[in-house]
C-alpha cells in the first residue's frame, strides 16, 4: 500500500496540518529557550531530550533541532 502525501489530501484542514505542526514546533523551541528548559522529541523511534543551550546553538546557526 502506497502512502499519499498529506499535501495532496482532499480536506483543506488536513493539508494545512503540516504547516501548523511546524509552527507549533518552532513556538515550542522559542518558549524552551526563553524559559531555559529543554524539549523532548522523537528521533529514530527514541525519545531525545534537547536542552535549551543546544536549542540556542541550533537556532543561531539557522538549523532545526
Amino acid at each position: 500500500m502506497k502512502t499519499k502525501d498529506i499535501s495532496e489530501a482532499k480536506d483543506m484542514d488536513l493539508r494545512a496540518s503540516m504547516a501548523a505542526l511546524q509552527r507549533a514546533a518552532e513556538s515550542a523551541r522559542k518558549t524552551a529557550i526563553q524559559t531555559d528548559t529543554g524539549i523532548v522529541i522523537q528521533r529514530d523511534g527514541k525519545l531525545v531530550r534537547i536542552p535549551a543551550n543546544e536549542l540556542r546553538k541550533t537556532t543561531t546557526s539557522g538549523e532545526e533541532a
